[in-house]
């Protein structure tokens, strides 16, 4: 984006390697790709910065070209070439090409100008065999990066420079899409990390006995997972129920957070399991009243007051993003009827077939504008999220407008193929931002979830599989061998090498 001084590193969070050359590049001839705002063919200096993440095998680069002259330039063509056997997978903020070990880099019509004292940068992901030397000659528009200002003698200069974290991005909503605080289109592209709904009322203590430290967001990292849902338990973060609760809890989760946003990753606190007793409920239903299994609606008691504590603790750190409520279902308690169910889901109170007074979506989103918290909102719709066709009629009233849809699409839901994506959820998306919460299949391929994301990439949705927890895959939705990363063959391998040719930022 013209007028960013540093552009995020989008092939991976962490970066594995920097090396900085200063260079000098005359403007091209008249007539050519790259003229000044001055017309005449005066010299000029720049920087390039190249970084790598490597994962052995491939890894992920970014070129970023500084204008260190005192004008703007317009149009640019980058090229290099590597001494090894490095292979071009995806590219983006660029027009990306390979012609034998040379490889070429155009810019695009959003980012053709750098203005002086500003910068642009490009990424892409390459495969290759044996060692990844780093390329030496970078060249602009067909002249020398050499490493001088105009007036001074020619020299080279190669800096090297340690690997920087940096944090994840504040978000917001503009229009259909999710954008950084600069405005630049933005996608949640990661995974679901289970337990915090479940751990502390199972005896389990806090994150079943799984990792949350650095070692365990670096293999999170190792497949380009920009953004990691968490989910919830009410009574535990209130310390009504469950082991750890009250401000223990709480401080776990914060803690987490925290460590995933410097780290890079966006955060998405899902209120997951909640309190509310549903006797007479289908007999697969879990009846207890304790926030022990998915409830079909938020309660009254305790979901505004559980959103007003999350809100308060995150408010100002708008790189996190709050999910109302997990899965919505209030339309099995009235016998399917979606006119009540989409009711219920919007206005809460005494919802039919439900015994306990519920918290409308509307009720939620209050309780968290009340603390003054900005950060975004997602929201699921009826059929366990699946259901989206009535979404956008029934959204609540934000006054900051800063709501986003959430979908849930696994390969047994009603809403499983291209044409019910099509007809249900891509006319929503043209009005809102879709985040794509949970997916995955009842099998532990990974067939389904390719069709999905690749029709999510062309829509531009985003989207977190489930889960990120080493459970053992043999009915699907497990993604993890071990906290190491180790993918599971199939859904796991599958999901990793598609994390690893996407950007988040990319706008194409």
């Amino acid at each position: 984006m013209p007028g960013r001084t540093r552009k995020r590193t989008t092939a991976l969070a962490a970066l594995g390697a920097a090396v900085s050359i200063a260079c000098t590049v005359l403007t091209a001839a008249a007539g050519g790709s790259w003229a000044s705002d001055t017309s005449a063919a005066a010299p000029f200096a720049c920087r390039v910065e190249y970084t790598t993440n490597d994962w052995g095998g491939g890894f992920g680069a970014e070129v970023t070209i500084s204008n260190l002259g005192s004008s703007a330039i317009n149009g640019w063509t980058l090229t290099y070439t590597y001494p090894g056997n490095q292979t071009l997978q995806h590219g983006w903020s660029g027009g990306w090409s390979q012609s034998g070990k040379k490889i070429t880099v155009t810019s695009l019509s959003w980012n053709s100008t750098v203005p002086a004292g500003g910068s642009v940068g490009a990424g892409a992901t390459f495969s290759y065999s044996g060692t990844n030397a780093e390329p030496t000659d970078f060249a602009v528009n067909g002249s020398a990066c050499t490493g001088t200002g105009p007036t001074t003698t020619t020299t080279t200069t190669t800096t090297t420079t340690p690997p920087v974290d940096v944090p994840a991005p504040a978000l917001r909503v503009s229009g259909n899409k999710i954008v950084t605080a600069e405005g630049e289109p933005y996608r949640l592209l990661g995974v679901s990390r289970s337990s915090g709904e479940y751990a502390c009322v199972q005896g389990k203590g806090m994150w079943d006995g799984g990792p949350v430290d650095q070692a365990s967001v670096d293999a999170m990292k190792t497949w380009n997972i920009h953004a990691v849902r968490i989910p919830l338990n009410e009574e535990c973060w209130l310390g009504v129920n469950g082991t750890p609760g009250g401000a223990v809890y709480q401080q776990a989760v914060k803690d987490y957070v925290d460590l995933l946003v410097r780290n890079g990753i966006n955060v998405i606190l899902d209120l997951h399991w909640t309190w509310g007793a549903y006797p007479n409920g289908p007999d697969w239903h879990c009846k207890d009243e304790h926030a022990v299994c998915q409830k079909p609606m938020p309660d009254a008691r305790y979901a505004p007051q559980f959103w007003t504590g999350v809100a308060t603790a995150f408010k100002g750190n708008d790189a996190v993003v709050f999910d109302l409520f997990n899965e919505p279902y209030p339309e099995i308690a009235s016998d399917w009827n979606k006119t009540l169910g989409w009711q219920c889901w919007r206005d809460g109170g005494t919802c039919t077939g439900l015994p306990y007074e519920t918290a409308g979506m509307q009720d939620l989103v209050d309780a968290v504008r009340a603390t003054g918290a900005t950060n975004v909102l997602v929201l699921g719709g009826l059929e366990w999220a699946n259901d989206m066709r009535e979404w956008l009629a029934h959204k609540p009233v934000d006054p900051l407008n800063n709501i986003a849809a959430s979908w849930h699409a696994y390969s047994f839901n009603a809403c499983a193929s291209e044409s019910c994506w099509d007809t249900q959820v891509a006319p929503l998306a043209e009005q809102v931002p879709v985040v794509l919460g949970e997916f995955g299949q009842d099998n532990c391929g990974f067939d389904y979830m390719q069709r999905l994301v690749n029709w999510a990439d062309t829509h531009r949705l985003s989207y977190l599989a489930w889960t990120w927890n080493p459970w053992g895959c043999s009915t699907g939705a497990v993604l993890i061998k071990d906290w190491n990363g180790t993918p599971e063959p199939g859904v796991g391998e599958g999901l990793k090498a598609h994390l690893l040719t996407q950007n988040p930022y990319a706008t194409r």
